[in-house]
């Protein structure tokens, strides 16, 4: 009997992270990695595993989510696509498929990730965006974020921004990217790095609202110098954080979508 060819595939995916308890499994809980795996294993007819590019936590959303996963059964890209989305809930979405090579990997392929952070810049609530972003009262101060934000740039230790319980074995990171931007009620900030630390761009986020309106110079520097997590701000609300885009080498040849995706 002929031994059935195991392939590997990309996955592209988007979700409301509104409704799980994060992207990794967790028993007794929901979560995005269960349900897909399970969408995933239909429509294989066996067991799929699947690695995915960065683990979101509880109530983080994703419009760039990639993932791989390993399959001997032939299916066209229809059904690794729509096939799959009717067996997931309309809270997350397969967007794209690619066959990819043996040496391909979600997480360890990447040579950068980028996050969007949304903030609900007005003196009352939004009722309907309330698990969508985050609600800031305060008139915000784009400007002062924007001067701040850029002296991140570059590869530092990030421990000031590094949350507790965080496993990586180095707080070292390079940004490439950061930047905030308003539109109307919306304030958005960009960041793109090779990696993150664990809630690094909650943190980052939380001392740039707390610095937005003071008249101090330098204050995310020298939160940055402090290497220390007890002096930067608040952790921002997982409820505005999105994953955006993960960036891979040209050659896995992935398909890129354009994202105008704001809110």
């Amino acid at each position: 009997m002929k031994e059935k060819k195991i392939k590997k595939f990309a996955l592209g995916v988007e979700y409301d992270g509104s409704y799980y308890h994060g992207w990794q499994r967790q028993k007794g809980f929901p979560t995005v990695q269960e349900e897909i795996e399970t969408a995933l294993s239909k429509i294989a007819n066996h067991p799929v595993n699947t690695v995915c590019s960065g683990r979101t936590d509880a109530g983080v959303h994703s419009v760039g989510q990639v993932i791989h996963f390993t399959s001997t059964s032939v299916r066209s890209d229809f059904s690794w696509t729509v096939g799959v989305n009717t067996y997931l809930s309309k809270n997350i979405s397969v967007k794209w498929v690619k066959e990819v090579s043996q040496s391909f990997s979600a997480r360890y392929s990447a040579i950068s990730r980028s996050y969007r952070y949304i903030i609900y810049n007005n003196r009352c609530r939004s009722a309907i965006f309330s698990s969508k972003s985050n609600h800031v009262h305060k008139k915000l101060n784009i400007d002062k974020m924007f001067v701040e934000a850029q002296s991140l740039l570059g590869e530092h230790n990030f421990s000031s921004f590094r949350a507790l319980g965080c496993q990586s074995n180095s707080p070292r990171r390079k940004i490439t990217n950061l930047n905030v931007w308003r539109l109307k009620n919306w304030v958005i900030i960009d960041i793109t790095a090779n990696s993150f630390l664990y809630h690094m761009v909650r943190n980052i986020v939380g001392s740039l609202i707390k610095i937005s309106n003071y008249t101090e110079k330098n204050c995310i520097k020298k939160l940055l110098d402090k290497k220390d997590r007890n002096y930067a701000g608040p952790t921002a609300p997982a409820q505005g954080l999105y994953l955006f885009f993960v960036e891979y080498p040209i050659y896995f040849n992935l398909p890129v979508l354009k994202n105008d995706f704001i809110i």
